[in-house]
């Protein structure tokens, strides 16, 4: 029987960026140094097919310090930790690891320096996203306001209107972000921001790419984590940028293929912490079922790498 043709239309850049690739190779060369168990703190990113790869290499996954040994090192994920997380690792004499990505780092020195020029901040971002977490436990409580949507922020309560300074989750919508930090302008016309937009690099170079593959496609498909707030995000541009069917898959097993019958152009990415594995899981999938052609719309190339922590280079 043949099979019915398709276009795939695969959007680039898609899957790892550089915070998540160095996240993950910061357990694995853990396990190398110290041997197994190694403790991590939270999700080392959001992907149950990475973190399971590293559980059966020996990663013990953890949500509080409390729960690991003091006498086995602890990683602290890419998303970031509230500094009293290090300082109690500190207290109990533990070897730790902080595999925050440098871009989520970088947020958190922005919101030091604000504090110390005696600027109320305002963050954007998502409750109880564990980066959101990380980025307020940088500074005492009330230091740091949250805010998701554009509508929050007429309700906001601050110190000194006059005061006030902004930052955001790194992996938001930048349409979305854009317009909540439209309503901050409005209301706060001293309001003082990054020189740069905090949304990393790969958050916006993914969602540039489905802007440009949606509105070529009858659907488009996501690789990615429910608990990614990235992945999700690429759903919601693909939906803003004209294609309805829109859908989180977390691997091949998850394609529904049923909405994709009678189609001829579907669109494929994958969210920052989606591995390659994933993404040829996929690829093959469709290859079974259709008589498929693939076509690359790229919108940037990425070169980016980070370094690894000193422990790795250097005998600690």
């Amino acid at each position: 029987m043949m099979k019915p043709a398709l276009t795939l239309y695969l959007a680039a850049p898609r899957g790892f960026c550089a915070g998540v690739d160095r996240a993950v190779k910061i357990v694995e060369m853990s396990l190398e140094k110290w041997g197994a168990p190694v403790y991590v703190r939270h999700e080392i990113v959001h992907n149950k097919y990475v973190v399971d790869t590293l559980r059966d290499k020996g990663a013990v996954f953890v949500e509080e310090l409390d729960e690991c040994p003091v006498d086995r090192p602890v990683i602290f994920s890419a998303h970031g930790v509230p500094k009293s997380v290090p300082a109690e690792a500190e207290r109990r004499n533990m070897i730790y690891v902080d595999a925050t990505c440098p871009l989520v780092s970088k947020v958190h020195l922005e919101a030091e320096r604000h504090a110390e020029e005696g600027l109320q901040i305002i963050m954007i971002g998502h409750t109880g996203h564990p980066e959101v977490i990380g980025t307020m436990g940088q500074l005492p409580e009330g230091e740091v306001l949250l805010v998701e949507t554009a509508a929050d922020v007429a309700t906001l309560e601050v110190r000194d209107p006059e005061k006030i300074a902004w930052i955001t989750q790194t992996t938001l919508s930048v349409d979305d972000t854009a317009e909540v930090v439209a309503a901050l302008k409005a209301r706060f016309p001293t309001l003082v921001g990054p020189g740069k937009d905090d949304i990393c690099y790969a958050t916006t170079n993914r969602q540039a790419a489905v802007k440009a593959v949606a509105p070529q496609v009858e659907a488009l498909l996501v690789i990615g984590a429910p608990n990614s707030s990235n992945s999700k995000r690429l759903v919601e541009v693909g939906r803003n940028a004209g294609c309805a069917v829109s859908h989180l898959i977390e691997r091949a097993t998850d394609i529904p293929w049923d909405a994709l019958e009678g189609l001829e152009k579907v669109g494929l990415t994958a969210g920052a912490s989606a591995p390659d594995a994933l993404i040829e899981e996929v690829l093959n999938a469709f290859k079974d079922h259709f008589d498929l052609t693939v076509e690359t719309v790229e919108t940037a190339k990425e070169r980016i790498e980070f370094k690894t922590p000193r422990i790795f280079r250097h005998d600690a």
